[in-house]
């Protein structure tokens, strides 16, 4: 299997790392990810006590809010997520074609 790759402007080669994963127990919910992000790839949800993602916010008590990935097929892999995260609460990796 081959990664998927591009080109920048200078011509050089550059692997594109996707968001895979975000840690919800390190997420402050502060929402810098989510205005770097023009690709609609984030959404702020709700955790109740226990930690689980609350589905009607205003039926049950939320403890915080975390950022999810909502549209991982947006992603154009630019990592500009993560750079301005201040929690390091990122995962990212390539894309293996097939």
């Amino acid at each position: 299997m081959t990664q998927l790759t591009g080109i920048t402007l200078g011509g050089k080669n550059w692997t594109p790392q996707f968001a895979q994963k975000i840690n919800k127990d390190k997420c402050i919910g502060c929402g810098r990810c989510y205005k770097v992000c023009g690709r609609n790839v984030l959404q702020l949800k709700a955790l109740n006590e226990e930690g689980e993602f609350v589905e009607d916010e205003d039926d049950e008590e939320i403890e915080r809010k975390v950022m999810t990935i909502l549209n991982p097929e947006n992603c154009i892999g630019c990592q500009a997520c993560s750079r301005i995260c201040p929690k390091n609460c990122y995962t990212h990796s390539p894309h293996e074609l097939n």
